[in-house]
């Protein structure tokens, strides 16, 4: 049997990016000290969730995929021996900005990223403000905890990203969220499972937790946390988060369930890309 330990982690923002760091930075540690192999942030961890409002001051917020954030973490994940992934607001260029994951392999190697493809646009979820749509496909990397994919939030409504990463063979597909109560709720408890059974790998959802008026007021909303992480039968591993509280979230995943999932349930076989006329069609 091939087990890892993997851990997802939920917070609140506190009101600034340095202490953002140094809390993620010591959930990190927390996961590490329990045995992870590998963990996942919430989506724009270090900061805010700024879609709530259209600001040109979050732009200061982004910047390069291999920037100070990602070497910061970077050298964590070699000191502690942690694939990490890292959600940023990335700069790719002057005035280019995109939604993206960054993931490092335990060695401390940045393997590559991936920006998110599907973009919000409604109330207080302005992200079309704040990012261009993602173009660098979804790629899968070999890690030392496996084949990792990434995908991020409002990605999750959309199923064909997550037969892409299937396709490309991940085993893990990480999809760290910043999700709110509403429309959402039924969502969040199918959408994990329904992706994690129809393409037989883990999925890991990581999801803020809490109030952040301390940042917009009246504006904000409540995120509703409950992270959770998905076995390739459509099981929760463990319980899922607090809907209030941070927490890290740290579990044991048997990636032979990943072959097992596949062996049983022919969906690779049986799927039929020559019938499906209209899905790549605008």
């Amino acid at each position: 049997m091939t087990t890892i330990r993997a851990a997802i982690t939920q917070t609140t923002w506190t009101g600034d990016k340095e202490s953002m760091l140094d809390k993620h930075e010591q959930f990190a540690r927390d996961a590490a000290g329990q045995g992870a192999q590998a963990v996942c942030f919430q989506e724009l961890f270090y900061g805010p969730y700024f879609g709530i409002v259209q600001d040109k001051k979050y732009y200061r917020y982004a910047e390069a995929a291999d920037g100070p954030i990602v070497q910061r973490f970077a050298a964590l994940a070699k000191e502690l021996g942690t694939v990490m992934v890292l959600p940023i607001y990335e700069e790719a260029e002057t005035g280019v900005y995109y939604n993206t994951s960054v993931l490092v392999d335990a060695d401390g190697t940045v393997l590559g990223t991936y920006r998110k493809h599907h973009l919000p646009h409604l109330d207080r979820f302005w992200e079309k403000f704040y990012f261009r749509p993602g173009n660098l496909g979804y790629p899968v990397f070999e890690t030392a905890v496996g084949r990792v994919g990434m995908y991020i939030c409002y990605d999750r409504h959309f199923p064909e990203g997550w037969r892409e990463l299937g396709l490309n063979d991940a085993h893990l597909v990480f999809n760290p969220n910043a999700t709110k109560p509403g429309l959402s709720n039924r969502l969040w408890e199918v959408e994990g499972p329904c992706a994690a059974v129809a393409n037989g790998y883990f999925v890991l959802q990581p999801n803020r937790v809490g109030r952040e008026d301390n940042e917009f007021g009246e504006d904000a909303v409540s995120f509703y946390g409950t992270s959770q992480i998905i076995d390739p039968r459509g099981n929760f591993v463990g319980e899922r988060g607090s809907s209030e509280h941070e927490e890290v979230l740290v579990r044991d995943l048997d990636l032979d369930m990943v072959q097992e999932m596949r062996d049983d349930w022919q969906f690779y076989r049986d799927r039929r890309p020559d019938s499906y006329v209209r899905i790549a069609k605008p």
